[in-house]
């Protein structure tokens, strides 16, 4: 399936394959495997980065690390409003828009199951705009899944008296 915002390539894709199976080769590893020139790859690859469709990203790697991660499904009449929440929230890695049932799916991590609960629960549960909240503990991850991640839960309501995103446990 090709993408609509942005065309890619046989040769594309096959680069994006091989770095995401081994992202510290160099070009001209790179080169070798697909038949290209050094340059011809530093080219595609610098094109495809500018384009937004390659990504190098520095993370943690959920698959090996001691946290909790769970899966929070909701739904509101406000969605906007909690995908900034999402973005200020040093528990909340990511969010998803939905259709169907919920309008969104959050990531939420924590090194303990009582601050996960504590923090849908006055995120949400407590929120007159959400009007259904779901989640799901993950209990194993089958491949490596690398997420950016800040370990400052100090800055968090839920360890200190000091709001994390300015709503946390008003």
């Amino acid at each position: 399936m090709e993408s609509k915002v942005f065309k890619i390539d046989e040769i594309d894709k096959n680069i994006i394959e091989i770095i995401q199976r081994e992202p510290m080769l160099t070009h001209t590893e790179i080169a070798k495997k697909v038949n290209r020139s050094q340059p011809t790859i530093g080219m595609r690859i610098r094109k495809l980065e500018k384009a937004g469709v390659l990504k190098f990203q520095a993370g943690i790697n959920v698959k090996t690390m001691d946290l909790l991660l769970a899966r929070v499904e909701i739904q509101t009449l406000k969605p906007d409003e909690t995908v900034n929440l999402v973005k200020s929230c040093p528990h909340m890695v990511n969010a998803f828009r939905l259709s169907g049932t919920s309008n969104l799916s959050i990531l939420v991590v924590s090194d303990k199951l009582a601050d996960l609960d504590e923090i849908v629960n006055h995120h949400f549960r407590k929120d007159p705009n959400v009007t259904n909240v779901y989640m799901d503990i993950i209990t194993d991850v089958t491949n490596d899944f690398v997420l950016p991640f800040d370990f400052n839960f100090e800055n968090c309501g839920l360890t200190s008296n000091r709001d994390c995103c300015g709503k946390c446990f008003s």
